[in-house]
């Protein structure tokens, strides 16, 4: 990898394709390199953690219902013993709802991707076709230097 990279063609194909999935050396600092020509590009990023996001589809588009950490404290006679259900917004609407006008559209940024399923990945290597303004990155392992592929290539050779 050159020493100075302008992240062109890692933007041009995030955008040809939607969604990438991303190899990067496992010391770090690549990423953060790449995510700061995005935001240069005028692209927002948004970042997630692919562990303990549920289903995707509900998460991304739909109203859906988390329960907080009980943290050893259970809930004794009304409510159920593991806590409340507290339902939240689609996260891709809520933040396209205040990205601000002059931005090229919302970069979901996903680490850990390799606890996702085949079917998660298919949904998230679709998503631009239901978004066309929001942009898929996954990581889903370690590699010597920083590289990509279109998502639904990985899918393919799966």
């Amino acid at each position: 990898m050159p020493l100075l990279t302008t992240g062109n063609k890692f933007i041009r194909d995030l955008e040809q394709s939607g969604a990438v999935a991303v190899y990067a050396p496992l010391e770090g600092g690549f990423e953060g390199r790449y995510q700061r020509r995005l935001r240069a590009k005028g692209y927002v990023t948004y970042h997630l953690s692919a562990k303990g996001l549920g289903d995707p589809a509900s998460y991304l588009k739909g109203i859906h219902g988390v329960r907080h950490p009980h943290l050893g404290k259970k809930n004794i006679g009304q409510n159920a013993a593991v806590g409340d259900v507290y339902f939240l917004p689609p996260l891709v609407d809520s933040q396209l709802a205040i990205l601000p006008e002059n931005k090229k559209g919302l970069v979901i940024w996903l680490i850990e991707g390799f606890v996702l399923s085949n079917q998660e990945l298919a949904y998230l290597a679709k998503f631009n076709e239901i978004e066309p303004r929001v942009r898929i990155v996954v990581e889903l392992g370690g590699d010597h230097a920083f590289r990509w592929t279109p998502l639904s290539s990985v899918l393919e050779a799966a």
